[in-house]
Parts: C-alpha cells; sequence; structure tokens
C-alpha cells in the first residue's frame, strides 16, 4: 500500500532555492551551491546518506530529504522517454 506523503516530505521548498544567478539556475540546496541532481546522483549510484554527511558536513539529513522530495515531485511533473524492450 502506497504510503501518504508527509508534510515535512512536501516542504522541500523551504530547503531547495532556484536563482538563474547562482549555478547557472539549476535547483540548489539553500544556502549553498550543492545542486539537487548531485546528491540524487550520489543516492542514486548507491551512497549512503550518512556519507553524504560526511562528506558534506554542512548539509542536514533534513536536506537530502528535501532533495528526494523534490526529484519526486519533478517526476511527477515530467518524465524522461525511456525505449521500450520488445520481447519476442
Amino acid at each position: 500500500m502506497a504510503k501518504k506523503r508527509s508534510p515535512k516530505a512536501r516542504d522541500w521548498r523551504s530547503r531547495i532555492s532556484i536563482n538563474p544567478q547562482i549555478c547557472f539556475g539549476k535547483p540548489c540546496i539553500k544556502g549553498t551551491r550543492i545542486w539537487v541532481s548531485l546528491i540524487l546522483d550520489f543516492l542514486a549510484d548507491g551512497t549512503s546518506v550518512e556519507e553524504i554527511l560526511e562528506d558534506y558536513p554542512q548539509l542536514t539529513r533534513e536536506d537530502i530529504q528535501a532533495c528526494i522530495a523534490y526529484g519526486a515531485e519533478v517526476a511527477r511533473e515530467r518524465f524522461v522517454p525511456i525505449p521500450m524492450e520488445m520481447r519476442s
């Protein structure tokens, strides 16, 4: 059964910013120049939250959760086409 999104997960806007003058307008964790996509790439590659926090001590667990929530929000609004596999 799908779990309801928590208010905390919906609160990514308080931790993610987009400013055309910072990092070419890419979504960043507020107060940093750390791209949301960088954190999502780390997680996708298997880096643990703890490892990210060790490497980026200025971040919090909530910042990383905000990146995941932002990624989920974007995925609901837009998708990247993936070629379908044809079964024989």
